[in-house]
């Protein structure tokens, strides 16, 4: 009986060990996604107190983190010239990301932002490390 035990002790141990195992290299396969964001502000005072703040909630709410941007802190290495805001966002993987803009980042931009600014924003999948 007790050979019984260690047998099943160990065969539940290695399921454990391997279903870690497969979450951990599940989520390695699933590639961050980032957001662009190209941003003429027309109000900057309007767009940075009526709409940047309730923005920015929407984003951290759904896992979203800034990797670069602001105001004036972009230059173009080639084509047209840049809007005045530029920024990318960083979410965990593309579905996190459509939950962002489908779970209010699209609202708060077209129905608040739109009133300061024009904007052009886009999405990438990030590559596999």
């Amino acid at each position: 009986m007790r050979i019984s035990l260690k047998m099943t002790a160990a065969l539940i141990g290695s399921f454990v060990l391997g279903a870690g195992a497969i979450q951990a290299l599940h989520a390695q396969a699933t590639p961050p996604a980032y957001v662009v964001f190209e941003i003429t502000v027309k109000d900057k005072e309007g767009y940075n107190t009526g709409f940047l703040k309730d923005a920015q909630k929407v984003i951290f709410e759904h896992g979203g983190k800034y990797i670069a941007g602001g105001y004036d802190k972009s230059m173009s290495l080639s084509g047209a010239p840049l809007p005045n805001r530029v920024g990318i966002l960083q979410f965990a993987n593309v579905d996190a990301m459509k939950g962002w803009w489908n779970g209010g980042g699209r609202d708060i931009q077209e129905k608040v932002g739109s009133k300061y600014a024009d904007f052009r924003i886009f999405a990438v999948e990030g590559v596999q490390q």
